[in-house]
């Protein structure tokens, strides 16, 4: 999380804050296969993003049981938009760790903006605010995040790991997770069939 808190500015110049990773066909990383990722923080320093259309087993009102948010009783009660909201596998690194990026009407103390009108509070202040109805408009919850040393996203990329393309909020907090990877590269023109072709950048 250093990365992010040394990147709050959005929309740096040369870096990929604010988009989609897009694994390729050839992508070594298993854990990373059909992902796509979107990228909260890059600089100098490394990268960190989420990804965004894998789906944990834990369900919300486990997780809020488990943090002692609410008790048992208040979680089967919640309504079901709430009870399902669904909690995705963020990344490989520190998957104990819950992460909720959201649209920028909702913020506390803790929350980092990461473009122009979203942002990333990874306390639970958040988890007690969606439970009650008084959570932002749109938001996405991962345990768990995915993180890049200094040079290594940009050596990927360069070796045809990753395309990217600038994010859409629709397809970002839709719920659609199964479907996000053909979806997100339709979004760009991109037919699957045809992805290893491509690279870099759309």
């Amino acid at each position: 999380m250093d990365i992010l808190r040394h990147n709050r500015r959005p929309h740096s110049g040369g870096f990929l804050n604010d988009q989609f990773l897009i694994a390729m066909p050839g992508m070594k990383d298993e854990r990373f296969s059909r992902a796509v990722i979107y990228v909260c923080a890059h600089s100098d320093e490394g990268a960190m993003g989420l990804i965004i259309n894998q789906a944990q087993q834990m369900r919300f009102p486990d997780l809020l049981v488990q943090l002692g948010v609410m008790d048992e009783t208040s979680a089967i009660r919640l309504p079901p938009q709430t009870r399902d909201f669904q909690v995705r596998n963020g990344g490989p690194v520190d998957r104990s760790r819950g992460f909720v990026l959201h649209s920028d009407d909702y913020r506390v103390d803790s929350s980092l903006p990461v473009a122009e009108d979203i942002c990333l509070t990874a306390t639970v202040d958040i988890l007690r605010a969606i439970s009650k109805g008084r959570g932002p408009r749109h938001a996405l919850m991962a345990l768990g995040y995915s993180g890049w040393g200094a040079g290594q996203l940009e050596r990927e990329i360069i070796e045809n790991g990753w395309l990217t393309c600038p994010a859409n909020p629709d397809l970002l907090f839709d719920t659609d997770i199964d479907r996000k990877y053909d979806r997100v590269l339709a979004s760009i023109g991109i037919d699957q069939a045809r992805l290893s072709h491509f690279a870099g950048h759309a």
